[in-house]
């Protein structure tokens, strides 16, 4: 059994992608998030031949964009290729959350 430190992995950039890199797979992927109290910016998007649920796990997320709301803690959205949200994190305590994501019937494309 292989255990990944995804948390322990979130390096500046605020995000940790667990895929093809660390598993070998290419059929799916997650990605675990951090924004900082107020941080806004956090771009949202699955891209082409990919889908993504974007799962809010603490604190609460305010998207922009192909999805306009507020997801809060054990809330999720679903986007699909294209579609994009822009994320931040209106609160005062961090924002944390987790994307699973695969190929759609379309294929992989990168």
């Amino acid at each position: 059994m292989q255990v990944y430190d995804v948390a322990g992995q979130v390096a500046d950039t605020g995000e940790y992608i667990l895929g093809a890199n660390a598993t070998g797979s290419h059929a799916c992927y997650l990605i675990y998030g951090v924004l900082a109290a107020g941080e806004a910016g956090r771009d949202l998007r699955p891209g082409p031949g990919h889908e993504e649920m974007v799962l809010c796990i603490r604190g609460s997320l305010r998207l922009t964009g192909s999805h306009t709301g507020t997801v809060a803690a054990g809330q999720a959205v679903h986007l699909r290729g294209v579609e994009s949200c822009l994320a931040s994190n209106p609160g005062t305590g961090e924002a944390v959350y987790v994307i699973a994501g695969g190929h759609t019937g379309d294929g992989h494309r990168h």
